[in-house]
């Protein structure tokens, strides 16, 4: 169950990192009041998970989601840029957040 709550807690990272770019520096009530309670899941469910999954690779598979999620949330609702150069470094995140799971203790 973990697992699944560190991957939950890496898509609601991807909502409060998108939701930031909404909340327009705080100036938009409800995109401001989204981000804030996706940061509060986000942050109790990495430390639900954090409960057997060791920090270092909760944390890694925390942030690649979150990472990986948003280049590519980046490239849909923000035209960013689409180079294959950028869509193979995202692809290297994932493999690296695939390692870990295999590799992992837990």
């Amino acid at each position: 169950m973990a697992w699944v709550y560190l991957v939950l807690a890496g898509i609601f990272e991807c909502g409060w990192a998108i939701g930031l770019k909404y909340a327009d520096g705080w100036t938009k009530l409800v995109p401001s009041v989204l981000t804030v309670i996706s940061m509060t899941v986000s942050f109790w469910l990495l430390s639900a998970a954090m409960k057997t999954i060791p920090v270092g690779t909760a944390y890694a598979v925390w942030t690649g989601i979150g990472t990986v999620g948003v280049a590519i949330l980046g490239m849909v609702l923000f035209g960013e840029s689409r180079d294959i150069m950028r869509i193979i470094c995202l692809l290297l995140i994932v493999s690296g957040i695939v390692g870990l799971k295999v590799f992992s203790p837990a």
